[in-house]
């Protein structure tokens, strides 16, 4: 039984994130201040309603419940035996390291050694490759900022047009920056991640020179594509699709938003109920 059932018991109380609050009050100052946008949209052919120009804002969700939850890997590179990808020599004998309690190389849970189920951060990318549930999306011209459900983490999309860091002091979920490719298309540039993360709940790896591009399009108002291509010469041969156009549905904005959060206190008692080697009984409630 995989470690971070402990969490899917979710408490559906209000978001009154403090950060979410002083958010949305910078938004409301840019968008108070701001030009008034052009309203061009595109039209799709199916009778939806138009996607809004360079916006992706709103609240979002998978389109379908369990599509981003990615219990065996990345969406589209799943560990099931069939998908593997493209390791270097370095980048297998990293893998190896690793031992996840999900997909073919799983150990018993007690045996595992994934670093989230410590409580630290998962980190980016795993955070859009492992329980991608509601997500926040909020604009302003400096700065898009991305809210997730899992860990109540947010991550800023610089849009100022700064260049991503050269050489970066790693953090969990890196530096980002991100350009409108076109009028429905934001495409995210990310490097920095702190290279003691996993990519995904499979135990794929990565190095100091990560780097990440997150594809966003919105298809027409009320959905939106993701996509996200893993990069990273040390422990790739080549670039693979982690995730491709993973379908996700606008949610009204009086969706309440629920908590997934890692607690220290409740991952023991789990642990020590349930995180026995294998072989051995649990201990009794």
């Amino acid at each position: 039984m995989p470690l971070y059932s402990q969490w899917m018991n979710v408490s559906m109380s209000r978001l009154t994130n403090p950060v979410l609050s002083a958010i949305t009050g910078c938004t409301l100052f840019f968008a108070l201040n701001a030009q008034t946008p052009v309203q061009k949209t595109a039209a799709p052919a199916d009778g939806r309603a138009p996607a809004p120009v360079r916006d992706i804002s709103g609240t979002w969700q998978p389109e379908s419940a369990l599509a981003g939850i990615g219990p065996n890997g990345a969406r589209d590179m799943p560990a099931d035996g069939k998908h593997e990808p493209p390791y270097t020599a370095y980048g297998l004998e990293l893998f190896k390291r690793n031992r996840p309690s999900n997909g073919t190389t799983e150990v018993a849970p007690a045996e595992e050694n994934d670093p989230s189920h410590q409580c630290d951060p998962q980190g980016f990318p795993r955070e859009n490759l492992f329980e991608l549930r509601t997500t926040q999306i909020v604009q302003n011209p400096l700065e898009t900022i991305i809210l997730y459900t899992y860990g109540r983490i947010f991550r800023v999309v610089w849009t100022d047009g700064r260049d991503l860091p050269k050489d970066p002091d790693p953090r969990w979920f890196g530096y980002s920056v991100g350009k409108w490719k076109d009028d429905y298309t934001f495409v995210v540039e990310t490097n920095g991640t702190d290279d003691r993360t996993w990519l995904d709940n499979a135990g794929r790896p990565h190095s100091d020179e990560l780097r990440v591009e997150e594809i966003f399009h919105r298809v027409d108002r009320d959905r939106l594509a993701i996509s996200v291509t893993i990069d990273d010469p040390k422990v790739y041969s080549k670039p693979w699709a982690a995730m491709n156009q993973l379908p996700m549905k606008r949610m009204p904005p009086t969706f309440d938003i629920p908590e997934m959060m890692c607690s220290p206190s409740e991952l023991a008692e789990y642990n020590r109920r349930h995180a026995v080697k294998a072989g051995q009984a649990p201990a009794k409630k």
